[in-house]
């Protein structure tokens, strides 16, 4: 081992994760995954584990800082070109919550074409036959169009839950229909929008996804579809959305992302009874956050090694990496 780092975590990590870390060098754990927080508590690291968004400043001030490492694979936590422009390296581990996220999808869509939200409210409040009320207007999962839009590792993982468990018809509309399997039919974003009774958003927040479900969108889909999002909130038009399940447009949304987080307690998407809303957790269950942490283990022991990361985002840097550490 070339050297013993401080390294910075903006949360908590799976225990066996922590351990091996803590075997690599000096593990620090931001008291609270808060901005103030995370800006303070950095003070000195050389690598970053990212699971928050990290504030460009800190790579101006840290001339130690050697990388960022993601907790995942989503880069929008990450100031990729101020990192870069610094000579710190980014990395990630991309695939390792695919699975978990897939299945996220497949279980919220499995609810609301159930009427669950609904059921359980009135059953809980109401009674019996209140609850018992909603199974008429229940829909299966089998046989049904999924529509994905992106289609990389947890849109592929989903595809084969939905064609395999469920003899669902998918469809994707991708930057790259080349690659997608033959038993998926590339589509238009029109017709992804047009054929989908369950359309899930697996796609990078860019400049290209941001605000592309909007108002225009929804109306060109189905009426009755369900809307999973799993990607970014920033991809949909929260208002929008919130529009179309009040007008019966959308039968139901899972939101698992959202514009502001954490989501403001006001926020009128707690009153609409036809979603189900979680904070961000999609990816997250106990064998995923230790897959994810396992991947950061490797890449900080590269890093640490002297070897570039397997998952190396932004290559360019590596030049000024070298230098500024003296690297041959």
């Amino acid at each position: 081992m070339v050297f013993s780092p401080l390294i910075f975590s903006t949360h908590n990590l799976h225990p066996d994760v922590a351990s091996d870390l803590q075997e690599i060098g000096e593990l620090r754990i931001a008291s609270a995954p808060t901005p103030s927080a995370i800006y303070g508590e950095s003070a000195g690291a050389e690598i970053i584990i990212v699971r928050a968004p990290i504030d460009p400043e800190i790579l101006r001030r840290e001339t130690g800082l050697r990388a960022l490492v993601r907790h995942g694979a989503g880069l929008d936590m990450i100031p990729v070109d101020s990192a870069t422009q610094a000579g710190v390296l980014v990395a990630n581990v991309p695939g390792a919550n695919s699975v978990t996220v897939a299945e996220h999808v497949i279980f919220s869509s499995l609810a609301l074409l159930r009427q669950y939200p609904r059921v359980n409210s009135d059953l809980r409040q109401n009674g019996w036959e209140a609850g018992r009320q909603h199974s008429n207007s229940g829909r299966e999962m089998s046989g049904r169009t999924l529509g994905i839009l992106g289609m990389g590792n947890v849109g592929q993982a989903l595809h084969r839950m939905a064609q395999l468990g469920f003899g669902m018809k998918v469809i994707s509309h991708t930057r790259t229909p080349a690659k997608l399997p033959t038993n998926i039919r590339a589509v238009s974003f029109d017709d992804l929008l047009r054929n989908s009774d369950i359309l899930a958003l697996c796609c990078p927040l860019n400049d290209q996804t941001r605000g592309v479900i909007d108002r225009q969108a929804i109306d060109r889909m189905k009426t009755g579809a369900i809307l999973v999002n799993v990607s970014r909130g920033p991809v949909i038009d929260e208002d929008a959305v919130i529009g179309a399940l009040q007008a019966g447009k959308l039968a139901g949304a899972a939101l698992d992302v959202f514009s502001g987080q954490p989501l403001p307690p006001d926020h009128p998407i707690f009153s609409q009874p036809n979603v189900i809303l979680t904070p961000h957790m999609a990816g997250i269950t106990e064998e995923s956050m230790y897959r994810m942490g396992a991947g950061v283990v490797a890449e900080v022991r590269r890093i640490v090694d002297g070897i570039l990361p397997k998952n190396l985002i932004n290559p360019s840097a590596v030049s000024n990496y070298r230098s500024r550490f003296n690297l041959d």
